[in-house]
């Protein structure tokens, strides 16, 4: 890459994926940057951890074939050829019964909706794949453009217990551009022209990718600042000043934040109220997931559906379906998430209530489950994961260029035309990298819209 312009003196405050992308593509552009991270490693929501005697991602990641974003970033961290592929299995889970829902004819004996249902069903998914227009289903409650499309038996059976999974309660405030968007990153490789769609992930899980990251820093010098939580930015006359909690504060030229909008609100002075207002207002879905090692499978299945409501968590994620169990010494890694608001209950729940509750849970749907095949349990709490997609979200989402000179942010409610994923989120990066050196009289080569 070749600098057009003066080089600045950046801070970049988050060491998740849209932080770590935009420090790589900062200093591939020539410029001077430091990366503050508050936790004792980096990756954010794609970090990895020790289970056991196991590490690997501390939540649950694909890419696909068609998530163009990451798979660049791959490569040019040197990692993309240790993408390892595979067609996967679907299971759905209802009524007390475990069945496959992997191709068309397991699809078409699928309990709980009679054959019409089904074709409505196919229809709504085909029907979204094509559209086009986001805006305008962001103002379409989610619920009523599913039972128009499929009909009230396939939203009953089907669509509710599926967000209500995902959303909580609040889906009833959420937009159809939820679902869309959903839909859409699903059919983006076989809209690509590839006839089946397969999943994928780096062999040593995000751990690697992670690690790929550090190395490129190094080589271009970028300062990683692990353990350092800002606490506070504020415009000088001199330059931004970033203040990490029990250290002087340093000045900057350039500041990006990557953290959660209600953190950037605390954390930067000097913005306007209705800045500090559009911040603060962006409402998010939480996330305790548990992470358990187990001795043998459970039924191949990728990902399983739960349509059951009496279920303590949303989906089963056997990861190990994908992933070789030679990865994990041999073992087999699942995921149970569940998925709620930020001040619900549940989030204070003792780690030995929820492994035993979520351990109940896997024998109502694996009856040849057993406690005495788990080798490891841990659990991830995570309050602020995604923003809820709200009706009109659009246009409450807080822009990335602030009013206090030189201080930009850039984070996950600015998805406004898909859902939280690592494929999103490394786009968003790359757009803002390229705005924020355009809009300051900088451009460089190589830098990916």
């Amino acid at each position: 890459m070749s600098l057009t312009r003066t080089s600045r003196k950046w801070a970049v405050i988050g060491g998740g994926m849209c932080g770590m992308t935009m420090a790589l593509r900062l200093a591939e552009a020539g410029h001077d940057v430091t990366l503050f991270e508050a936790s004792n490693s980096l990756g954010g929501l794609a970090d990895a951890w020790q289970v056991g005697e196991i590490t690997w991602d501390r939540h649950y990641h694909v890419t696909l074939l068609s998530d163009a974003n990451t798979r660049k970033v791959l490569a040019d961290l040197g990692v993309e050829q240790d993408l390892q592929w595979c067609i996967t299995k679907t299971g759905y889970f209802r009524e007390g019964k475990l069945v496959s829902m992997s191709n068309a004819w397991e699809y078409l004996r699928l309990p709980g909706l009679n054959l019409f249902e089904k074709m409505r069903l196919a229809w709504t998914i085909t029907y979204a794949s094509k559209l086009k227009d986001w805006k305008t289903l962001e103002t379409i409650p989610v619920e009523e453009w599913l039972t128009k499309l499929s009909g009230r038996g396939v939203m009953e059976g089907l669509w509710r217990p599926l967000l209500r999974a995902k959303l909580g309660d609040r889906y009833v405030d959420c937009s159809a551009a939820f679902l869309w968007a959903t839909i859409k990153r699903l059919y983006a490789a076989r809209e690509s022209g590839l006839k089946t769609e397969k999943f994928g992930y780096v062999a040593g899980g995000y751990d690697a990718v992670v690690n790929a990251f550090q190395r490129r820093f190094d080589e271009l010098g970028v300062k990683v600042r692990m353990q350092s939580p800002v606490e506070h930015v504020a415009g000088t006359e001199a330059g931004l000043e970033v203040k990490v909690h029990g250290a002087q504060p340093n000045l900057f030229d350039r500041t990006v934040g990557t953290v959660t909008p209600r953190q950037a609100a605390k954390m930067c002075s000097g913005l306007t109220a209705a800045e500090q207002s559009l911040l603060e207002g962006v409402e998010f879905q939480g996330l305790v997931c548990a992470s358990v090692i187990l001795k043998k499978p459970l039924a191949d299945y990728y990902l399983t559906y739960l349509m059951d409501a009496d279920l303590p968590f949303t989906a089963v994620i056997e990861m190990t379906a994908m992933v070789a169990p030679e990865q994990l010494n041999g073992n087999h890694l699942i995921y149970l998430p569940l998925y709620l608001s930020a001040n619900d209950p549940r989030f204070q729940q003792s780690d030995d209530v929820i492994q035993s509750t979520f351990l109940e849970g896997l024998k109502k749907v694996y009856p040849n489950f057993s406690a005495d095949d788990v080798l490891a349990f841990r659990i991830s709490r995570v309050a602020e994961v995604f923003p809820l997609p709200v009706l009109h979200y659009s246009t409450k989402v807080p822009p990335k260029t602030t009013s206090v000179n030189g201080l930009h942010l850039v984070n996950a409610s600015q998805i406004l035309n898909g859902t939280l994923n690592v494929n999103e989120t490394i786009g968003l990066a790359e757009r803002a990298v390229e705005s924020l050196l355009a809009s300051d009289g900088l451009s460089c080569e190589g830098v990916v819209q």
